[in-house]
């Protein structure tokens, strides 16, 4: 074959391969670039909230439309560009990578891993912005998601599907009470995903060693967009949780994300929005802030059968400027929450850990999503509280009291006192059943005040290896049987025989 024959063969074999379908790829070019903003002309079809990808490799979204340009929040560095850079349509909304590998990894607001330990194995994507389940696709709140928070389980109960809001100052153990959560989700069949927003990265890493030494990283992921990455990430990493969440939920499974902290999450909004030169409102933040938080937390839900059966219960973190709740994005967030533990400073620093202000805080879907045997075991403990704080108030300055006055008082401290619980000890259910059985029945009347807190627990202890019958029982069927009030008095008083010797000691 000469050579003539042989171009006309290629040629041949070009024409028969042809592909005749017409590709467009949109096109537009950087107008201006600065503070991570780009502004693109030529993108005429791009669509909000569509990722773009500059020359430089770069992605970024679309978050302004305006009649002859796009305003696009940049989700890297903008080195290499510059006025006149090319920018491309990708014709698909942002999105993050989904899947079981995604467990026990610590990823960036993109879903790429940002823990050293090699590329994560996903095959779907989902767009971290996601309509919220209809009506129609929901279920009623009626299953416990136990905190192992004693407090938080008697009387703010949580349940699966919920969206319970964690409120308070900076630190006052916000994150900590998140964090017990996800440690006492241990062998609950629930998957755990952390979302820290605008945090030091030291803190991140220090997190996720406490879940790695707790064995909790089995079951939890770490969305992280520290205080170093840009605002756009911080801005979409709540999102890209949420996706994360919903996929393990339209699954089947039952999923826990802890947003920390949405006071900063709105921060990196405000940002974006006055770089987009978009009108401030009150306290400079955007008209559609309050948007901002409910089209995120109005993603977690319960599901029903048909639609996969999951639940994401979410739990967002706000931090109050000295314990002001009225203010805006505190109030926003108030709204849109099925409820809110509040913690309160001086609480905390008087030795009250966790600090929760049991007037202040409140569960909307409450008694219907709390374990029987709490439920029974702490009915009067809130009302007690009130009293307490009540006659607290007006007999600090008073030294003549009467009988019944000295003995709520006395009730009252006791109560508070067996509420105390270190950091990082969730407490399993039966635990908590039978410390509230003996406190709120009154029974640690004769104890010292002192030893109260230290006497109940060990008492539960020493209950686990003399009776443990009763003990699985309580922790399997979550309900209180009939003998077990008389069981749990018999011991008590046994076990009050050994140890009395040592008060008067």
């Amino acid at each position: 074959m000469n050579h003539s024959d042989e171009i006309i063969s290629i040629l041949q074999e070009e024409i028969e391969q042809y592909d005749s379908r017409t590709r467009r790829a949109e096109t537009g070019t950087v107008l201006e670039i600065g503070d991570g903003i780009a502004t693109v002309y030529g993108l005429d079809r791009a669509v909000y909230g569509e990722l773009v990808e500059f020359e430089t490799g770069v992605r970024g979204i679309v978050l302004n439309l305006e009649r002859d340009s796009v305003g696009v929040v940049l989700l890297g560095s903008e080195n290499g560009l510059h006025e006149g850079s090319s920018v491309k349509r990708t014709g698909r909304a942002a999105d993050v990578p989904v899947g079981d590998a995604m467990i026990g990894r610590t990823v960036n607001a993109l879903g790429d891993p940002i823990d050293g330990l090699g590329p994560i194995a996903c095959t779907e994507t989902r767009p971290i912005e996601h309509e919220a389940s209809g009506v129609v696709s929901r279920e009623p709140v009626n299953q416990p998601m136990q905190t192992g928070i004693l407090a938080i389980d008697a009387m703010v109960p949580i349940g699966r599907g919920q969206r319970e809001l964690i409120i308070g100052d900076r630190q006052t153990g916000k994150t900590s009470i998140a964090i017990d959560t996800i440690l006492n989700q241990k062998g609950q069949d629930m998957i755990c995903i952390y979302v820290a927003i605008g945090q030091k990265a030291s803190t991140v890493a220090k997190l996720r060693g406490t879940l790695e030494k707790a064995g909790a990283l089995d079951y939890s992921i770490i969305v992280s967009a520290t205080a170093a990455d840009s605002a756009p990430q911080q801005y979409i990493a709540p999102y890209a949780g949420a996706a994360i969440g919903e996929y393990f939920m339209s699954k089947g499974k039952d999923v826990l994300i802890v947003y920390d902290d949405l006071s900063k999450h709105a921060v990196a909004y405000r940002t974006l929005s006055l770089l987009l030169r978009r009108s401030p409102g009150r306290e400079a933040y955007p008209g559609d802030v309050f948007y901002l938080h409910s089209r995120l937390l109005e993603r977690a839900c319960r599901l029903t059968k048909e639609y996969g059966g999951g639940s994401m219960t979410a739990i967002p973190i706000i931090e109050t400027l000295a314990g002001d709740v009225s203010a805006y994005i505190p109030t926003n967030v108030i709204s849109i929450t099925d409820g809110q533990i509040y913690l309160e400073n001086d609480l905390f620093f008087s030795g009250q850990r966790p600090a929760v202000n049991v007037g202040l805080s409140v569960s909307r879907v409450g008694g219907s999503a709390q374990t029987k045997a709490i439920k029974k075991t702490s009915g009067t403990l809130r009302i007690d509280l009130a009293r307490f704080r009540e006659l607290e108030v007006f007999t600090q300055f008073s030294s003549d009291l009467d009988e019944e006055t000295r003995q709520a008082l006395d009730h009252g401290k006791r109560l508070m006192e067996i509420l105390k619980q270190p950091l990082y000890h969730p407490m399993p259910v039966w635990k908590q059943a039978v410390i509230l059985y003996v406190a709120t029945n009154g029974l640690l009347s004769d104890v010292p005040l002192d030893r109260a807190n230290k006497f109940v627990k060990d008492f539960a202890d020493t209950l686990q290896s003399e009776n443990s019958a009763l003990v699985e029982e309580i922790q399997s069927t979550g309900t209180l049987p009939g003998t077990a009030g008389e069981q749990i008095r018999k011991a008590l008083e046994s076990y009050k025989e050994q140890v009395s010797a040592s008060w008067q000691a």
